[in-house]
């Protein structure tokens, strides 16, 4: 059945010519609708060739490290799999000292308008900038956008050359955020006193990125900047290219790192103009409720409604700050992330990788470098999540359940946008806390999601849904056995993680 459906669903949406056209930019409208299918990606590993398996890229035996050029091989792929979003880590230079891992930190930023040297090929005669130019132009030529992360503060190095950039204590030490030592404050200033020089040096990075190409931004650790800052940068931004995104990496439940450090809550930053924030789904796996879920769609759902302009969010089930799913609770998991990402009001997020339950668990985590770019000697890596500290292997597994699941998610959730783009959002009753259930809804069609949150045990699952009866035609999408309705219900099992989805005909769930 699952394989019958996916091959109806790729048939469906049809297969994407790839033919030269002219890009028009139009992320922050398919932001607006939740129609999009992000990956984040860090191009130092995306396809990263580690010829002896051994994890780490050793150019002496004629490896080669992920670079702009060899990652236009796997857009393909990407295209095949549903991802109509990268998101690009960091691709500025990176510092060197006082580094954290033996190629640097992504995100220790050391120049705001120049490309990180690390991720251009040498096989190539192009500039880095003319090959990350390539790299986004074949993303385009397939219908995929590119967003890039825009680090909060600056490597060490960067501020040994720009003092008068950082922010200082009352000792007038450099401050450090967080407890990252690869880098320091960026003093941008408060609401009514911005800091127009590291203003401007944002603004450098904004007019590099667009000359290359890019989209739109997550602006990383963006509650530790003024709204004011933020409200320029983007009326900046929007004045050469309306359709540029600006998604802030910014919770709901997040506090001030430090006395020291300003802070803008994640509604404020909404009402500087960002288009959306990650939300609160990287808590999932610690939610043991269905109405924890619930209460944070509602949520979203009442904050969204009041901002003139359209916002959103994405499905932070899963990014490089958090856990692999396989290490969470296994392939189920990472299965039931798939359809939340596809079938929730929100745009669909993963990390490189997890598509096929990569673990990212490193042979050599921690332990004496064989070889170091930067001061430091140890192969740094925090467990269980994507590697943006060394020249590392390729992210990526062989589960076939995870990807098959990732494939037809995306398809689904394809489909859903654009035979109901206007669907609601309902929670469904069920006779466990441990069980959610909700439907999207229109006139015409409805989904319903059930889920089994208890990764332990299987349940025997009781769904209410007013009005449904035997004469709805339910069509399983994602399910082993066909479900019994009867009456207003949904009689169905539910093994520990699985979820279950249901397409009904001219059905509609008010």
């Amino acid at each position: 059945m699952k394989k019958l459906l996916l091959t109806f669903l790729i048939l469906f949406i049809g297969l994407k010519s790839y033919s030269a056209t002219i890009w028009i930019n139009d992320t922050r409208a398919q932001f607006q609708t939740n129609s999009l299918v992000i990956l984040g990606i860090n191009i130092r590993t995306f396809n990263a060739k580690d010829y002896n398996k051994n994890g780490i890229i050793e150019e002496k035996l004629d490896e080669e490290r992920g670079n702009f050029i060899n990652a236009i091989d796997r857009l393909d792929e990407l295209a095949m799999q549903g991802v109509n979003t990268v998101h690009l880590f960091p691709i500025t230079p990176v510092g060197k000292l006082k580094a954290v891992g033996t190629a640097g930190s992504l995100y220790a930023l050391n120049g705001f308008d120049s490309i990180n040297p690390q991720l251009a090929s040498k096989k190539s005669r192009l500039s880095a900038k003319e090959q990350a130019r390539r790299f986004i132009d074949e993303a385009h030529r397939r219908k995929i956008r590119v967003i890039v992360d825009m680090p909060a503060c600056a490597a060490y190095d960067f501020y040994l050359k720009n003092t008068t950039l950082f922010q200082t204590n009352k000792s007038g030490t450099p401050i450090i955020p967080g407890g990252w030592t690869d880098v320091r404050m960026l003093n941008a200033g408060k609401d009514g006193r911005i800091n127009i020089d590291v203003l401007n040096e944002y603004k450098k990075f904004i007019d590099m990125v667009m000359n290359l190409g890019v989209d739109g931004v997550v602006a990383n650790v963006a509650t530790i900047k003024p709204a004011e800052f933020w409200a320029d940068l983007i009326s900046y931004a929007r004045a050469k290219n309306p359709q540029f995104l600006f998604v802030a990496e910014a919770t709901d439940k997040e506090v001030p790192l430090d006395e020291n450090i300003p802070f803008t809550p994640y509604n404020k930053l909404l009402e500087a103009g960002f288009d959306g924030y990650l939300g609160g789904y990287s808590r999932f796996s610690e939610w043991y409720s269905a109405d924890d879920l619930y209460n944070h769609v509602l949520f979203n759902k009442k904050l969204f409604s009041k901002y003139k302009l359209i916002k959103s969010t994405i499905g932070s089930f899963a990014t490089k700050d958090v856990v692999s799913p396989m290490l969470t609770n296994g392939a189920p998991y990472a299965n039931m992330i798939a359809w939340l990402n596809a079938t929730l009001p929100l745009n669909a997020y993963f990390v490189d990788g997890i598509q096929s339950g990569d673990d990212y668990m490193y042979p050599w985590e921690n332990k004496k470098a064989k070889k170091s770019f930067t001061d430091d000697t140890l192969y740094y890596v925090q467990r269980g999540k994507i590697d943006i500290y060394n020249f590392s292997r390729k992210p990526g597994a062989s589960n076939g359940d995870v990807l098959q699941n990732f494939i037809l998610a995306n398809k689904f959730k394809y489909m859903m946008n654009q035979i109901m783009p206007d669907a609601n959002f309902v929670p469904l009753q069920t006779n466990s806390p441990t069980i959610f259930a909700y439907a999207r809804s229109n006139k015409k069609s409805s989904v319903i999601v059930v889920g089994n949150m208890d990764f332990t045990n299987m349940q025997n699952a009781k769904i209410s849904v007013p009005h449904l009866n035997e004469r709805v035609t339910v069509v399983p999408v994602k399910i082993d056995d066909i479900p019994v309705v009867h009456r207003n219900r949904i009689n169905t099992i539910l093994a520990p993680g699985e979820v279950q989805v249901l397409l009904t005909k001219d059905f509609s769930i008010k």
